[in-house]
């Protein structure tokens, strides 16, 4: 399968909520499941049927991150020398030559990205066009609006 790219931030979320889900939230479903079975009748037993929907639900999540976490490729940019050229995982601050305006995104993997924490998918149009490109470079970004064109003002390694 193939490998995906994930920050170490992203990694540790990740393995953090697996536990979670196998200590924690795992171990109350079946109590639950067992509380609910213990009142009878479990065709007409609505918390039984609700406690089963939500195991379903938490060994579906368990099983989808065991395997991203599996297939992940852990990059963590704070090791890499700062050579002011956007990779996965750096920091990038735009500024967008129409407004003047100033944005900083870090670009992190799919499953990662989050608009409003400033974090945009390596697949994104954005991270696309600044991919490979340096500090002070202007980019013309193709994006679902139209066409964009931003300066890179800083490449962050954090």
């Amino acid at each position: 399968m193939q490998r995906v790219p994930m920050t170490k931030t992203g990694f540790e979320k990740a393995t953090a909520e697996l536990n979670e889900l196998k200590t924690v939230t795992r171990p109350k479903v079946i109590a639950a499941i067992a509380e609910a079975r213990a009142h009878g009748d479990l065709k007409e037993n609505a918390e039984y049927h609700a406690a089963r929907e939500q195991q379903s639900f938490v060994e579906g999540r368990i099983a989808e991150l065991e395997s991203k976490l599996s297939n992940a490729q852990v990059i963590d940019v704070t090791q890499m020398p700062n050579t002011g050229k956007v990779i996965f995982g750096t920091t990038v601050t735009l500024m967008d030559l129409d407004t003047e305006a100033e944005v900083k995104y870090q670009i992190v993997g799919d499953d990662e990205a989050d608009i409003k924490a400033g974090k945009i998918s390596v697949n994104s149009p954005i991270a696309r066009g600044l991919v490979g490109k340096e500090e002070g470079q202007s980019v013309v970004v193709k994006t679902p609006k139209g066409e964009a064109e931003y300066e890179i003002v800083s490449v962050q390694y954090i």
